[in-house]
């Protein structure tokens, strides 16, 4: 759950939704890209610890602009224009007693700060534009905009797909295995616009062009673009730098156009670095937690079995019952990978009795799962987590038989007077891991 949502009042009567997070000695705007949601955007982990690092150093002010979110909507003959988004984040600004602040801009965000920028310099300390653009269609003088095709065949995945992840694969390639990303993504989308709202807002995108104004904008800038952002060239950001009067340009590498996807750490280092002229090390937290691998049992016959769709659904209801039962037992899902499962637990006997009724839980789906659990010191830095223990888990996890829980000496000596019962399975070479290791499989007591 994030922070409390207000509504700040435009100038037109508008309801304008915002939230305001952290208490540092600078105010910093978070501009979004396309459609916004400040309430579900707290739903996706990734996301949430995004704002929560920018909020670490600034005052970080979210809205969403009217016609999306949470803010009031409107028809679609009047979803804003930049002019009128203008408007709204002065409103909102005012609403929180800002009376200067930097601006954060996210693509089509992006030159709505670049306009701000120019027309109100006295109320802008610093923009920073991440994967932002002047000019959102290709013109011959300007050849990193897309072409009419390609826009229209988006204006058609909008229409045939709204509801799913549109996009995804361009705007966070490397999230499109990751299950749980796809679901929120879709959810955060959805519930920020109307199909017909979208398709309004991105017909009106399709039109920006702010080239003219560029060296008008007389603010600290920087510019931030990934090396392969699959949804705005990289060439439009060098486009950006190179006609704003003293711009900083930044190449980061990646093919996310989603900043708080891929490596994160660079993109706010940038970011505080420039708003702060120093850069905090990512917070990075050790802790013993006990590891859990989860994979279906021959899941590449089973689909080839079934067709696309049927499949598709069998894992839905997979990661469904997966999850409930992560929630029942006080786990904390890391991440999938397409038919299985992470996640650790602050409690060993815990994660054991989880891994032992996924196989209740999944029975009536056909299903069978092997689980490997470890418990040791692991390195939490986002929404990752990293260490040997992490490696053990995983290789525990390849060795079990079908339907089976297996751990290691660590877990089964943790749980003693559980009620837990386990059976010696022998000593392993576990690859890429010294020494032998003992392991044991489960069973409810």
């Amino acid at each position: 759950m994030g922070p409390t949502t207000r509504y700040a009042k435009a100038s037109d009567g508008v309801s304008i939704a915002y939230q305001v997070l952290g208490d540092g000695p600078r105010d910093l705007v978070w501009v979004p890209g396309w459609v916004s949601h400040v309430e579900a955007a707290w739903d996706e982990p990734t996301l949430a610890r995004f704002f929560e690092r920018l909020a670490a150093f600034s005052r970080l002010i979210l809205f969403d602009k009217r016609g999306t979110g949470l803010s009031d909507r409107v028809p679609e003959a009047e979803l804003p224009t930049l002019e009128t988004r203008m408007g709204d984040v002065r409103a909102v600004c005012d609403a929180v007693g800002s009376e200067r602040v930097a601006l954060l801009g996210v693509s089509e965000g992006a030159s709505m700060c670049l306009l701000f920028a120019a027309t109100y310099p006295d109320r802008t300390t610093a923009i920073i534009l991440f994967g932002g653009y002047a000019r959102r269609q290709a013109a011959p003088d300007y050849p990193w905009g897309g072409s009419i095709e390609q826009h229209q065949a988006f204006l058609d995945e909008i229409e045939r797909d709204w509801g799913g992840p549109v996009g995804l694969e361009v705007r966070a390639p490397s999230k499109l295995g990751d299950v749980r990303f796809r679901e929120n993504l879709a959810r955060y989308i959805r519930l920020g616009a109307s199909p017909g709202a979208v398709l309004a807002l991105t017909r009106m995108n399709a039109e920006i062009d702010v080239r003219s104004i560029l060296d008008a904008v007389r603010v600290p800038t920087l510019v931030l673009h990934r090396t392969g952002d699959k949804t705005i060239p990289i060439g439009a950001g060098r486009y950006l730098a190179e006609h704003i009067p003293k711009a900083s340009f930044v190449e980061l590498a990646g093919d996310d156009h989603l900043p708080w996807i891929g490596d994160t750490d660079a993109v706010l280092g940038e970011i505080e670095q420039f708003l702060t002229g120093a850069r905090t090390r990512p917070n990075s937290d050790r802790v013993l937690a006990t590891v859990l691998f989860t994979d279906i049992v021959g899941s590449t016959e089973r689909a080839a079995e079934l067709a696309d769709v049927a499949w598709a659904d069998v894992l839905a209801a997979h990661h469904a019952r997966v999850r409930d039962q992560l929630a029942r037992y006080s786990g904390r899902e890391i991440g999938t990978t397409g038919d299985g499962f992470l996640a650790l637990f602050d409690g060993p006997a815990r994660g054991v009795r989880c891994a032992l009724a996924l196989a209740d839980a999944l029975q009536p789906l056909g299903l069978e799962v092997r689980a490997g659990l470890h418990t040791g010191e692991v390195e939490l830095t986002g929404d990752d987590v990293r260490g040997l223990a992490v490696h053990i888990g995983a290789r525990i996890a390849a060795l079990a038989d079908a339907g089976e829980v297996l751990v290691s000496r660590t877990v089964r000596d943790l749980v003693v007077g559980s009620g837990l019962t386990f059976q010696d399975r022998g000593n392993h070479i576990l690859k890429g891991v010294p020494d032998e290791w003992q392991l044991f499989a489960a069973r409810a007591g």
